[in-house]
């Protein structure tokens, strides 16, 4: 959901012909952590998704539209994430999960 929103806010950014630093500064941060917001590196609270909804002139709801269409994707054309993400749940130790995403990284071609 967070890589979603981040997409979206980006979109959204572009369709308008602004750039990074100045939404940046029409939200009141700084130029690389709008880097972050877009990236899907740092989450957006709810307070600061609504902030940059206005600025952008678009409802908050805009942000999850399509949301819907990419968990179907995800949940029927690979069925073994439901069962990677619930046993990743299960891993009670935070050093254990970052292994994990490490090892998946490493797999991962970029």
């Amino acid at each position: 959901m967070d890589r979603h929103i981040a997409t979206r806010l980006r979109e959204r950014r572009l369709l308008l012909g602004l750039s990074q630093a100045d939404l940046a500064a029409l939200i009141g941060v700084s130029y690389q952590q709008l880097q972050k917001y877009e990236a899907g590196e740092n989450r957006i609270a709810a307070c600061r998704l609504y902030e940059i909804a206005r600025s952008l002139r678009t409802p908050v709801a805009w942000f999850y539209d399509g949301l819907d269409r990419w968990e179907a994707h995800w949940s029927s054309h690979h069925p073994l994430v439901q069962e990677l993400v619930q046993s990743f749940a299960e891993i009670g130790d935070a050093t254990q999960q970052q292994a994990v995403i490490q090892m998946i990284r490493a797999l991962t071609p970029r």
